[in-house]
Protein backbone atom coordinates (compact mmCIF):
# COMPACT_ATOMS: atom_id res chain seq x y z
CA UNK A 1 0.00 0.00 0.00
CA UNK A 2 1.45 3.38 -1.32
CA UNK A 3 1.33 5.79 1.60
CA UNK A 4 0.08 9.43 0.45
CA UNK A 5 0.14 12.83 2.24
CA UNK A 6 -1.63 15.64 0.74
CA UNK A 7 -1.17 19.11 1.23
CA UNK A 8 -4.01 21.75 1.35
CA UNK A 9 -6.06 19.32 2.19
CA UNK A 10 -9.22 21.30 3.02
CA UNK A 11 -8.91 23.03 -0.34
CA UNK A 12 -10.78 22.59 -3.17
CA UNK A 13 -8.51 19.94 -4.89
CA UNK A 14 -7.12 18.63 -1.74
CA UNK A 15 -11.00 17.59 -0.24
CA UNK A 16 -11.61 15.70 -4.28
CA UNK A 17 -8.35 14.14 -4.26
CA UNK A 18 -8.69 12.59 -0.24
CA UNK A 19 -12.09 11.48 -2.33
CA UNK A 20 -10.23 9.43 -4.82
CA UNK A 21 -7.42 8.13 -2.55
CA UNK A 22 -10.86 6.92 -0.90
CA UNK A 23 -11.95 5.02 -3.56
CA UNK A 24 -8.05 3.36 -4.30
CA UNK A 25 -7.18 -0.23 -3.54
CA UNK A 26 -3.34 0.15 -3.83
CA UNK A 27 -2.67 3.58 -2.39
CA UNK A 28 -3.81 5.26 0.55
CA UNK A 29 -4.26 8.47 3.10
CA UNK A 30 -1.81 8.35 5.96
CA UNK A 31 -1.53 12.23 6.45
CA UNK A 32 -3.02 15.87 5.54
CA UNK A 33 -1.83 18.98 6.40
CA UNK A 34 -2.73 22.67 5.99
CA UNK A 35 -0.90 25.64 6.73
CA UNK A 36 -0.71 26.89 10.64
CA UNK A 37 -4.09 29.04 12.04
CA UNK A 38 -6.42 27.43 8.73
CA UNK A 39 -10.06 26.28 10.54
CA UNK A 40 -9.01 23.09 9.66
CA UNK A 41 -5.97 22.48 11.17
CA UNK A 42 -6.87 19.71 14.63
CA UNK A 43 -9.90 19.00 12.94
CA UNK A 44 -10.52 15.01 11.93
CA UNK A 45 -9.69 15.07 7.64
CA UNK A 46 -12.58 12.81 7.44
CA UNK A 47 -15.38 15.31 8.35
CA UNK A 48 -13.43 18.54 7.23
CA UNK A 49 -14.06 16.85 2.97
CA UNK A 50 -17.30 14.93 3.92
CA UNK A 51 -16.32 11.68 4.46
CA UNK A 52 -17.01 9.26 7.19
CA UNK A 53 -14.33 10.00 10.61
CA UNK A 54 -11.11 8.82 9.93
CA UNK A 55 -9.01 9.47 12.83
CA UNK A 56 -6.76 11.50 11.46
CA UNK A 57 -5.96 15.43 12.19
CA UNK A 58 -5.69 17.37 10.19
CA UNK A 59 -1.62 18.43 10.57
CA UNK A 60 -0.30 22.52 10.78
CA UNK A 61 2.93 21.67 8.79
CA UNK A 62 4.52 19.38 6.55
CA UNK A 63 7.33 18.88 9.52
CA UNK A 64 4.47 17.50 11.71
CA UNK A 65 3.72 14.34 9.01
CA UNK A 66 6.54 14.18 6.51
CA UNK A 67 8.28 10.73 8.10
CA UNK A 68 4.61 9.10 8.00
CA UNK A 69 4.60 8.86 3.71
CA UNK A 70 5.93 7.66 0.67
CA UNK A 71 4.41 10.46 -1.54
CA UNK A 72 3.64 14.27 -1.47
CA UNK A 73 0.49 15.66 -3.42
CA UNK A 74 0.32 19.21 -3.27
CA UNK A 75 -2.05 21.39 -5.30
CA UNK A 76 -1.89 24.53 -3.77
CA UNK A 77 0.45 27.91 -4.38
CA UNK A 78 3.97 27.98 -5.72
CA UNK A 79 5.50 29.39 -2.50
CA UNK A 80 4.04 27.13 -0.70
CA UNK A 81 4.19 23.74 -3.02
CA UNK A 82 8.17 25.14 -2.92
CA UNK A 83 8.96 24.97 0.44
CA UNK A 84 6.93 21.76 0.68
CA UNK A 85 9.33 20.25 -2.02
CA UNK A 86 12.11 21.51 -0.48
CA UNK A 87 11.31 19.77 2.66
CA UNK A 88 10.17 16.64 0.73
CA UNK A 89 13.53 16.45 -1.64
CA UNK A 90 15.54 16.61 1.58
CA UNK A 91 13.97 13.50 3.13
CA UNK A 92 13.83 11.44 -0.28
CA UNK A 93 9.88 11.75 -0.86
CA UNK A 94 8.19 11.63 -3.87
CA UNK A 95 6.05 14.62 -4.72
CA UNK A 96 3.58 15.22 -7.08
CA UNK A 97 2.62 18.63 -7.86
CA UNK A 98 -0.16 20.25 -9.70
CA UNK A 99 -0.03 24.10 -8.66
CA UNK A 100 0.22 26.63 -11.60
CA UNK A 101 2.17 30.34 -11.56
CA UNK A 102 5.60 29.22 -11.03
CA UNK A 103 7.61 31.86 -11.91
CA UNK A 104 11.19 31.10 -14.24
CA UNK A 105 12.95 31.21 -11.14
CA UNK A 106 11.47 28.70 -9.36
CA UNK A 107 10.95 26.25 -11.81
CA UNK A 108 14.66 26.57 -12.27
CA UNK A 109 14.50 25.19 -8.34
CA UNK A 110 12.35 22.75 -8.71
CA UNK A 111 14.19 21.26 -11.40
CA UNK A 112 17.73 21.52 -9.43
CA UNK A 113 15.57 19.37 -6.28
CA UNK A 114 14.97 16.75 -8.67
CA UNK A 115 18.16 15.70 -8.57
CA UNK A 116 17.50 14.51 -4.84
CA UNK A 117 14.35 13.09 -5.11
CA UNK A 118 11.23 12.22 -7.91
CA UNK A 119 8.83 15.01 -9.14
CA UNK A 120 5.94 15.07 -10.78
CA UNK A 121 5.25 18.22 -12.10
CA UNK A 122 1.99 19.00 -14.12
CA UNK A 123 0.01 22.03 -14.79
CA UNK A 124 -3.27 19.66 -15.36
CA UNK A 125 -3.30 16.12 -14.59
CA UNK A 126 -6.56 15.36 -16.60
CA UNK A 127 -6.32 12.50 -18.76
CA UNK A 128 -7.85 14.04 -21.40
CA UNK A 129 -6.11 17.58 -21.42
CA UNK A 130 -2.55 15.12 -21.78
CA UNK A 131 -3.68 13.77 -24.59
CA UNK A 132 -4.73 17.13 -25.52
CA UNK A 133 -1.33 18.28 -25.37
CA UNK A 134 0.01 15.62 -27.77
CA UNK A 135 -2.89 15.86 -30.16
CA UNK A 136 -2.68 19.42 -30.73
CA UNK A 137 1.07 19.73 -31.12
CA UNK A 138 0.73 16.90 -33.91
CA UNK A 139 -2.32 18.99 -35.34
CA UNK A 140 0.42 21.66 -35.12
CA UNK A 141 2.85 19.62 -37.43
CA UNK A 142 0.50 18.83 -40.33
CA UNK A 143 -1.14 22.28 -40.52
CA UNK A 144 2.28 24.03 -40.49
CA UNK A 145 1.88 27.76 -41.86
CA UNK A 146 -1.47 28.99 -43.26
CA UNK A 147 -3.36 28.58 -40.41
CA UNK A 148 -3.79 31.02 -37.32
CA UNK A 149 -3.65 29.59 -33.76
CA UNK A 150 -5.70 31.15 -30.76
CA UNK A 151 -6.13 29.55 -27.50
CA UNK A 152 -8.63 30.96 -25.15
CA UNK A 153 -9.06 29.55 -21.46
CA UNK A 154 -11.85 29.55 -18.77
CA UNK A 155 -11.75 29.13 -15.28
CA UNK A 156 -13.98 30.24 -12.00
CA UNK A 157 -13.52 33.52 -10.75
CA UNK A 158 -11.48 33.08 -8.21
CA UNK A 159 -8.58 31.56 -9.98
CA UNK A 160 -5.52 33.53 -9.36
CA UNK A 161 -2.98 33.09 -12.21
CA UNK A 162 -3.70 33.86 -15.69
CA UNK A 163 -3.23 32.56 -18.67
CA UNK A 164 -3.99 29.05 -16.78
CA UNK A 165 -0.94 26.78 -16.81
CA UNK A 166 -2.69 24.77 -18.66
CA UNK A 167 -3.28 27.07 -21.64
CA UNK A 168 0.65 28.18 -21.65
CA UNK A 169 1.38 24.44 -21.71
CA UNK A 170 -0.65 24.13 -24.91
CA UNK A 171 0.81 27.09 -26.61
CA UNK A 172 4.11 25.80 -25.33
CA UNK A 173 3.73 22.56 -27.28
CA UNK A 174 2.48 24.00 -30.11
CA UNK A 175 4.96 26.44 -30.57
CA UNK A 176 7.52 24.14 -30.56
CA UNK A 177 6.09 22.17 -33.01
CA UNK A 178 6.11 24.93 -35.10
CA UNK A 179 9.89 25.79 -34.10
CA UNK A 180 8.66 29.05 -32.94
CA UNK A 181 10.33 30.65 -29.82
CA UNK A 182 6.70 31.20 -27.68
CA UNK A 183 8.14 34.55 -25.52
CA UNK A 184 8.60 35.97 -29.23
CA UNK A 185 4.77 34.94 -30.81
CA UNK A 186 2.44 34.83 -27.65
CA UNK A 187 -0.32 37.98 -27.87
CA UNK A 188 -2.08 37.84 -24.62
CA UNK A 189 -4.29 40.48 -25.68
CA UNK A 190 -5.73 42.62 -28.07
CA UNK A 191 -7.17 46.25 -27.80
CA UNK A 192 -7.37 49.26 -29.77
CA UNK A 193 -5.64 49.70 -34.02
CA UNK A 194 -3.32 46.92 -33.67
CA UNK A 195 -2.98 46.29 -36.89
CA UNK A 196 -3.52 43.06 -39.47
CA UNK A 197 -2.81 39.79 -36.91
CA UNK A 198 1.06 38.54 -37.96
CA UNK A 199 1.74 35.16 -39.62
CA UNK A 200 3.20 33.34 -37.03
CA UNK A 201 1.24 34.57 -33.55
CA UNK A 202 -0.29 32.50 -30.76
CA UNK A 203 -3.14 33.61 -29.00
CA UNK A 204 -3.98 33.09 -25.56
CA UNK A 205 -6.89 34.66 -24.13
CA UNK A 206 -8.80 34.20 -20.99
CA UNK A 207 -11.81 34.38 -19.42
CA UNK A 208 -12.43 34.45 -15.70
CA UNK A 209 -16.36 33.73 -14.20
CA UNK A 210 -18.70 31.93 -12.23
CA UNK A 211 -17.74 28.51 -11.05
CA UNK A 212 -15.98 27.36 -14.19
CA UNK A 213 -13.93 24.44 -13.61
CA UNK A 214 -11.98 24.76 -16.50
CA UNK A 215 -12.39 25.12 -20.21
CA UNK A 216 -9.56 25.14 -22.92
CA UNK A 217 -10.04 25.65 -26.76
CA UNK A 218 -7.17 25.35 -29.39
CA UNK A 219 -8.74 26.80 -32.89
CA UNK A 220 -6.76 26.42 -35.87
CA UNK A 221 -7.86 28.97 -38.10
CA UNK A 222 -7.73 28.58 -41.74
CA UNK A 223 -9.12 30.17 -45.00
CA UNK A 224 -12.72 29.06 -45.66
CA UNK A 225 -12.35 26.53 -42.65
CA UNK A 226 -11.55 25.79 -38.90
CA UNK A 227 -10.22 23.25 -36.58
CA UNK A 228 -11.44 23.55 -32.87
CA UNK A 229 -9.96 21.08 -30.06
CA UNK A 230 -11.75 21.73 -26.83
CA UNK A 231 -11.65 20.02 -23.34
CA UNK A 232 -14.11 20.65 -20.92
CA UNK A 233 -13.61 19.72 -16.77
CA UNK A 234 -17.17 19.55 -15.40
CA UNK A 235 -15.87 18.62 -11.85
CA UNK A 236 -11.90 18.84 -10.39
CA UNK A 237 -12.36 14.64 -10.05
CA UNK A 238 -10.58 14.04 -13.40
CA UNK A 239 -7.38 16.26 -12.02
CA UNK A 240 -7.74 14.49 -8.59
CA UNK A 241 -7.49 11.10 -10.36
CA UNK A 242 -4.93 12.01 -12.39
CA UNK A 243 -2.57 13.25 -9.60
CA UNK A 244 -3.64 9.69 -7.73
CA UNK A 245 -2.45 8.22 -10.98
CA UNK A 246 0.78 10.00 -10.79
CA UNK A 247 1.21 9.36 -7.17
CA UNK A 248 1.10 5.58 -7.43
CA UNK A 249 2.94 5.98 -10.95
CA UNK A 250 5.88 8.24 -9.10
CA UNK A 251 6.98 5.95 -6.06
CA UNK A 252 8.27 3.24 -8.53
CA UNK A 253 10.72 5.48 -10.62
CA UNK A 254 14.01 6.86 -10.38
CA UNK A 255 15.16 10.27 -9.34
CA UNK A 256 14.01 12.97 -11.90
CA UNK A 257 11.40 15.18 -12.82
CA UNK A 258 8.78 14.21 -14.62
CA UNK A 259 5.32 15.83 -16.14
CA UNK A 260 1.87 13.56 -16.74
CA UNK A 261 3.03 13.18 -20.44
CA UNK A 262 5.09 10.38 -18.90
CA UNK A 263 3.01 9.14 -16.47
CA UNK A 264 0.35 8.45 -19.17
CA UNK A 265 3.23 6.94 -21.58
CA UNK A 266 2.77 9.69 -24.02
CA UNK A 267 5.99 10.39 -24.80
Amino acid sequence: MIKTIVAGAAGRMGGRIIHMLEEAQDITLVAAFEQAGNPAVGRDIGEVVGLPHKNLPVAGSLAEVLAAGEVLIDFTNPEASLENLRQAAAAGKAVVIGTTGFQPQQLAEVRALAAKTRIVLAPNMSVGVNLMFKVVADIARVLSSGYDIEIVEAHHRLKKDAPSGTAMKLAQVIAEALQRNLDEVAVYERQGMIGQRTDAEIGIQTVRAGDIVGEHTVLFGGIGERLEIIHRAHNRDNFARGAVRAARWLVAQPLGLYDMQDVLGLK
